[in-house]
């Protein structure tokens, strides 16, 4: 991703705490919705709202998709990036 991408998606993140709540309970691991609304105290609809959001924009990723309960979530390398400018 090049700077101008970088800071543009660096702001659609920064806008929403939950985003960014978000994004930062996941780190380098994996988790599922109710594990980050629990370690954020956020809503378990705000975390799902937000990880719509970061998965739109290639954030985050949900490593098992068809599953209707329990889907673990990780952040993408590019997730990993923006972690760091936060």
């Amino acid at each position: 991703m090049n700077e101008k991408e970088l800071y543009s998606i660096l702001g659609f993140v920064k806008v929403s705490k939950y985003r960014i709540g978000t994004l930062k309970a996941i780190g380098n691991t994996y988790k599922m919705p109710s594990e980050i609304a629990r370690e954020t105290n956020f809503k378990t609809s705000q975390v799902s709202s937000s990880l719509s959001d970061l998965k739109s924009k290639n954030l985050v990723v949900c490593l098992n998709e068809e599953a209707k309960k329990g889907r673990l979530y990780k952040c993408s390398e590019s997730g990993l990036k923006i972690i760091e400018y936060l």
